[in-house]
C-alpha cells in the first residue's frame, strides 16, 4: 500500500494539489479535508482563484475516492471555484469515462472544458 502523499503550490490564480500513492477510503478523509481547506481560503480572497488536482502520480483510486472528488467539485460549483483535474492516467481516465463522470471532473468548476 502506497500512503497518500499531498503537496500544494499557488501561484497568482491557481492553487495546485499534487496527490500522490493510493486514494481509497483509508486515505479520503486527508483529502477531502485539505481541499475543502484550500477551497475555503479560496471562498475568502479578493480574486479569483482556481484549483487544479493533480492525479499524474496516484497510483490507485475506489470508489470513496471517486466519491471524495465528486463532493469536493461540487463544494467548488457552488461557490464558483474553478476545479479541474490534471494528468489524469490512462487508467483513471477509463474509470472516470465508465462511470461517467469523465465530463464532471475533467471540467472547469463553471461547466466549461478543461482540456
Amino acid at each position: 500500500m502506497d500512503p497518500l502523499h499531498l503537496s500544494t503550490s499557488r501561484d497568482d490564480e491557481t492553487v495546485t494539489v499534487t496527490v500522490a500513492g493510493e486514494l481509497d477510503i483509508a486515505t479520503t478523509e486527508l483529502l477531502r479535508g485539505h481541499l475543502l481547506e484550500l477551497l475555503r481560503e479560496a471562498g475568502r480572497g479578493r480574486r479569483d482563484v482556481s484549483l487544479v488536482i493533480e492525479v499524474g502520480r496516484l497510483s490507485f483510486i475506489d470508489a470513496a475516492g471517486l466519491g471524495i472528488l465528486v463532493s469536493v467539485r461540487n463544494q467548488a460549483v457552488r461557490q464558483r471555484t474553478p476545479v479541474r483535474l490534471a494528468n489524469v492516467p490512462p487508467a483513471m481516465e477509463r474509470l472516470l469515462r465508465i462511470t461517467g463522470l469523465d465530463d464532471h471532473l475533467t471540467a472547469d468548476g463553471d461547466g466549461g472544458p478543461s482540456r
